[in-house]
């Protein structure tokens, strides 16, 4: 039977849905969204530790520019500092060049390198200077071979030997510094003992000293060491400071020695020896000093080397030391 209004024809569709297919499909997007939760957290951390590094390296930067402000700060003060030590030498040198240089006191004009008013402390002072040289043989040379060589020489070999020379040099190194208002005396001794220029006192500011040196170069260094003689020439003039230039004990003096108990193993000393023993040249060198040595005098002393007596030094030393003086062994190179 048809209707009027016309034919209605009912579809109904049926669609089979398929439910295994949606829950893998579920399944996959759980898994891309985990994954993407574990990319967000990768990507949060490495963000917070950029973050951190950034915070660190700028924590560096105010670090480093704090320590650049302090070395720019220690580098100003420095140069600061430069500056002013620069002003300062340039002061210096300004007050150098108008430092009035005294006039050279020295006595004798001496053309040498090094020409110190001390030696070792050796200072040459004193109201009334009196200077001792020793002009025995052995002030020839330092080597005993070459001490007796000399001995059979000529008086010009003698003279022209390398430690008289030195000998020389000392005593003039000695004169040049005489302070000016000083009296001046020059005695040689071997076994005699002989005043050298004026026999008296001169007075160094108005003295050349050339009459002096003059008497030194005629001398010619032989005999025996009798320091006693040398004493007593020098004793008679009373002096306040003794300069004595020598280079081992004595081998003779002037006392009656064979009536001295200490002297009686000594036969050189009585006269039946020409040699003398280390241990005779100590005993002659103390009964020397005691009769001897000047009272309140000081005493200094120039030893100069020599082979075989080995005593010298000590017994020397004793006797400068008792008095205030020094003793010095000069190097080879001075004066």
């Amino acid at each position: 039977m048809s209707c009027g209004l016309g034919a209605i024809i009912l579809v109904f569709m049926l669609v089979k849905f398929n439910v295994d297919d949606a829950s893998v499909e579920v399944g996959n997007l759980k898994k891309d969204i985990h994954n993407l939760e574990a990319i967000k957290q990768d990507s949060l951390q490495t963000l917070e530790q950029i973050q951190r590094q950034l915070a660190e390296q700028s924590r560096l930067k105010s670090a480093t520019e704090n320590d650049l402000r302090q070395q720019q700060g220690i580098a100003a003060k420095q140069s600061a500092e430069a500056q002013h030590a620069a002003q300062q030498i340039k002061n210096l040198k300004s007050d150098i060049k108008n430092i009035k240089v005294p006039k050279k006191e020295d006595q004798i004009e001496i053309n040498q390198v090094n020409e110190q008013n001390y030696l070792l402390g050796l200072k040459v002072e004193g109201a009334k200077i009196a200077i001792l040289v020793d002009s025995s043989a052995s002030m020839t040379h330092e080597k005993l071979i070459d001490i007796i060589k000399t001995k059979t020489g000529t008086a010009l070999e003698k003279q022209q030997a390398e430690k008289w020379r030195r000998t020389k040099s000392i005593v003039q190194w000695l004169l040049a510094r005489v302070p000016a208002n000083s009296d001046v005396t020059v005695v040689a001794f071997n076994e005699q003992a002989t005043t050298l220029g004026n026999p008296n006192w001169v007075k160094a500011s108005t003295a050349s000293f050339s009459a002096v040196m003059a008497d030194l170069d005629t001398l010619t260094p032989e005999g025996a060491t009798n320091l006693q003689h040398g004493l007593q020439t020098v004793n008679k003039l009373k002096p306040t400071n003794l300069y004595i230039i020598t280079d081992g004990l004595p081998t003779k003096g002037e006392s009656n020695y064979k009536s001295l108990n200490p002297f009686s193993s000594c036969s050189s000393l009585s006269g039946n020896s020409s040699t003398i023993s280390g241990k005779c040249r100590v005993k002659l060198f103390q009964q020397t000093i005691i009769e001897s040595s000047p009272h309140g005098v000081q005493v200094d002393i120039v030893l100069l080397p020599i082979e075989g007596d080995p005593e010298a030094i000590n017994q020397y030393w004793n006797w400068a030391a008792a008095t205030g003086g020094l003793l010095i062994s000069p190097a080879s190179n001075w004066p």
